[in-house]
């Protein structure tokens, strides 16, 4: 058993994970998505994709790209998060509940496809 491959598709698996448990629920319900989970989803997001820079094949070319497409929208998505509740005035109502988890959900695409992938790579593999 390689360590490596274990400890990437941890971090892969736990991405999808939390932003799936972060996007899931009502869309404009703010009491639904916890701030803390879409926090530890942006971290672990993070920290997956540093284990991809190293993978100088094509689908490592491709889990890299999926990995920054969801760092993406759910950077952004935190950063509207914070604006909703630190500055604006409306506070974290539905509409701005609406557009957070929106970005969620398309990191949860990325995410998803990243999977898939780690799968496919998985199911590929030859010894020998």
């Amino acid at each position: 058993m390689n360590l490596e491959k274990v400890v990437f598709g941890f971090f892969v698996m736990l991405a999808a994970t939390l932003n799936f448990g972060f996007f899931i629920g009502d869309i404009d319900d703010p009491a639904l998505h916890n701030p803390y989970e879409l926090f530890a989803a942006v971290v672990v997001n993070l920290i997956a994709t540093v284990l991809k820079f190293g993978d100088r094949t094509q689908i490592g070319a491709v889990h890299l790209a999926t990995s920054l497409v969801a760092d993406l929208q759910l950077i952004g998505a935190a950063l509207l998060f914070g604006y909703a509740t630190y500055v604006s005035t409306a506070g974290m109502n539905e509409s701005w509940t609406a557009s957070v988890v929106s970005l969620s959900g398309g990191a949860l695409l990325a995410n998803i496809v990243s999977v898939v992938l780690l799968v496919v790579e998985t199911v590929s593999f030859h010894r020998g």
